[in-house]
């Protein structure tokens, strides 16, 4: 992996949106991707993205609420709030339709914005993730998954383990083991409860039979949190799909395998601009539930 900084300056700004203050980072000019992270990180896990990318592209990377510089998540906070944020961002910086990219829960925020904002949405790029856990994981998996977060939350040591098993396949660059740790240090755990136990909760799947925009799949072969079988529900049930698999990737392939990341996006992204956007049909109707 290259370095982390990009040929174009990085602007770091702020709106304001449903009473909330959204920090971002953007850089380039072009056609605008947004990037949504996973939980326990911030837009810094996009790094690599805005180095690489902006030399085409408008690249923006948010901080969801709770978690980098915006503003802390309120309470009764839903997957539907966190969509109408991101909406609100894209409106506000002049940004939609763009191509909206997630990974992880990043991703599954992404279905939830174009459930309720498909005009923000000119494709979806869907990096080792979910249509919720509910809607991917079998249920004692998802059990699992919460009671140890929720051991964690109880113990004396609070912090987020970045070395968390099946983030990676190998042992990362160190640059991105840094990355990683500085991001675990600023992990919020009341934030980070809310999300896991929204996604534990969310259930999209009904959702990915009705995408009508373009739909790219980028998975790390190796990803043990979000494995290749998820990958292939999405590959099934979404009209107009691509996956892209990257060998020696783990869940977070952004990071771990980011030059053959950037390459699925870049291809993604160009062929999309340069083809007339497809008839719409809207999306199915609903919001995923409080918790």
């Amino acid at each position: 992996m290259s370095g982390f900084d990009p040929p174009f300056p990085t602007v770091s700004g702020v709106v304001r949106v449903e009473g909330l203050e959204l920090a971002y980072e953007r850089a380039g000019e072009g056609p605008p991707i947004v990037f949504a992270h996973g939980a326990a990180c911030d837009a810094r896990t996009w790094r690599p993205q805005l180095a690489s990318l902006s030399d085409e592209f408008t690249v923006v990377a948010w901080d969801e609420p709770g978690a980098g510089r915006s503003s802390d998540v309120p309470a009764g906070f839903s997957l539907g709030d966190f969509a109408d944020c991101l909406a609100g961002l894209i409106d506000a910086l002049g940004l939609g339709p763009a191509h909206v990219a997630g990974l992880s829960w990043g991703g599954t925020v992404a279905l939830e914005l174009y459930r309720n904002h498909p005009q923000c949405v000119a494709t979806l790029i869907l990096a080792d993730t979910y249509a919720g856990w509910k809607g991917s994981l079998p249920e004692a998996e998802v059990r699992a998954r919460l009671e140890a977060y929720r051991e964690m939350v109880a113990s004396d040591d609070r912090r987020f383990d970045p070395t968390l098993p099946g983030l990676f396949a190998g042992r990362p660059a160190e640059e991105v083991r840094v990355l990683m740790a500085e991001m675990a240090a600023d992990v919020r755990p009341r934030s980070m409860s809310t999300v896991l136990e929204i996604m534990a909760e969310a259930d999209l799947s009904d959702l990915l039979p009705h995408i009508a925009v373009p739909a790219l799949l980028v998975w790390g072969e190796q990803d043990a949190r979000s494995p290749l079988t998820v990958a292939r529900q999405f590959e099934r049930a979404i009209p107009d799909t691509t996956l892209v698999t990257i060998p020696g990737a783990g869940h977070v392939s952004n990071l771990e395998c980011a030059e053959r990341f950037d390459e699925a996006v870049r291809a993604f992204c160009r062929a999309a601009t340069s083809e007339p956007p497809p008839a719409r049909r809207p999306p199915r109707p609903g919001r995923a539930p409080r918790p």
